[in-house]
């Protein structure tokens, strides 16, 4: 569904992603792991436009920088690790922004899916009591939930997900990744995400790029890149022990 080839981005002569290509097929949940700085959200936002980046990035196996914006949110939808709002809309408008790639005609057109895509995605992601309320009233996991029910909205075939659990706690951590892998149980879907959180991306990855200074050290099934020695070269830490530690806290 996805193929990027060589990407790499640089800012002034500091090379952050570092020639570096994955596959996104559908079913599948790729994780970019990583320590911090290792690139993973530039090549996020490299994927999703954000970022100039020299390489190839194919969706469909047409150039992905050949697509109308438009038709390009009806493919990809992209959930931020940040999303400041400014503007005093309610949660159910800015759900319902998730649905403008799809309404047809000049600036407001006919969307026959869009109250029921909406209404879905309110009830998914826990959000129908808040759906008046203004944004700039919501905690900081309750406006990410928002935004993560604006792209469910926008039903995309590609989830790109920049930490979605980011200001989330606990109980909706769970309720988002189960969610998402709910949605992707669905032919035709795939998700690529960046996630710290390396028991998320064991629990619930297919596929993972172990990512290190903007170049990938391994890439394949989640249970062959997420390696005691692949983990301890990347993070120099005995990372296995380390998590049978804070485990054993719990017996």
């Amino acid at each position: 569904m996805l193929k990027a080839e060589n990407v790499t981005v640089r800012y002034g002569d500091h090379t952050i992603v570092d020639h570096l290509s994955f596959h996104l097929q559908e079913g599948q949940w790729l994780m970019l792991a990583g320590p911090n700085g290792a690139g993973k959200s530039t090549l996020i936002h490299a994927v999703s436009q954000g970022a100039p980046y020299t390489g190839s990035i194919t969706l469909a196996d047409k150039d992905i920088r050949r697509y109308k914006p438009a038709h390009l949110a009806q493919k990809i939808g992209v959930l931020a690790q940040k999303n400041n709002v400014g503007y005093s809309y309610t949660v159910e408008e800015v759900v319902g922004l998730g649905r403008y790639a799809h309404s047809r005609g000049f600036l407001a057109g006919k969307d026959d899916d869009g109250e029921a895509r909406v209404e879905n995605a309110l009830a998914l992601t826990g959000l129908t009591e808040l759906r008046k309320s203004n944004v700039l009233t919501l905690s900081g996991g309750e406006l990410q939930r928002t935004f993560l029910a604006q792209v469910f909205a926008q039903d995309p075939e590609i989830l790109i997900l920049d930490e979605p659990a980011n200001h989330l706690d606990l109980v909706y951590q769970k309720h988002i990744f189960s969610l998402i892998h709910e949605w992707l149980k669905i032919p035709g879907r795939a998700v690529l995400s960046v996630v710290h959180d390396l028991s998320l991306a064991k629990k619930y990855g297919t596929h993972a790029v172990l990512m290190n200074n903007g170049k990938c050290v391994s890439q394949g099934n989640i249970n062959d890149v997420l390696t005691p020695q692949n983990l301890q070269a990347v993070y120099d830490m005995d990372v296995y022990s380390w998590m049978r530690e804070m485990l054993g806290q719990w017996e």
